[in-house]
């Protein structure tokens, strides 16, 4: 598959705002479900719009097509050198095919080598085997453990707590 990474855009908002009302996608992610209407997810986007220099939002794309995830590296601090990776591939039967890989080195490529950071962190349920692997397959190392921090369909998760630091990436050239 010929993946690759592109800004975010407006009328990618549609699709997004599917996938926030897919139960089954937000159950493997830290954010609890809620009721996101179009009107919220524009304002989702245009606060990114004003706040491009601390957050990037990359649809992912398969050639020209519709978005099929998003990647995102959020609270950048330039001081710090950090700042946090957030990946949401929307159909299921697009995952484990790659794109997560893709999307995520892509998009630790950018910040080592382009955006000059230091370090990147994630915080993942331990529940979510998949998202697991693909961070340790990528180099990110557990750091720790969040106990019942995330509410999750009636009953209490635990986090994980990953980080890398520039040159630990794997697989990047």
């Amino acid at each position: 598959m010929s993946y690759r990474l592109r800004e975010l855009e407006r009328k990618d908002i549609p699709i997004i705002n599917g996938w926030r009302a897919d139960r089954e996608l937000i159950s493997c992610l830290g954010a609890p479900y809620r009721f996101i209407n179009q009107e919220v997810d524009e304002a989702w986007f245009d606060a990114y719009m004003r706040s491009r220099q601390m957050c990037v939002r990359c649809a992912i794309v398969e050639g020209d097509g519709d978005i099929l995830g998003l990647v995102t590296l959020a609270g950048i601090d330039h001081l710090r050198q950090s700042a946090t990776l957030h990946i949401m591939i929307g159909s299921s039967e697009n995952r484990g095919r790659g794109m997560g890989t893709f999307a995520v080195l892509s998009m630790l490529r950018h910040a080592f080598y382009d955006l000059n950071l230091r370090r990147i962190e994630l915080s993942v349920l331990a529940t979510n085997k998949a998202a697991i692997g693909l961070y340790e397959k990528c180099g990110f190392v557990r750091e720790g453990t969040r106990r019942q921090a995330c509410y999750k369909n009636g009953g209490f998760v635990d986090m994980y707590e990953y980080g890398i630091l520039r040159g630990e990436e794997k697989g990047l050239s």
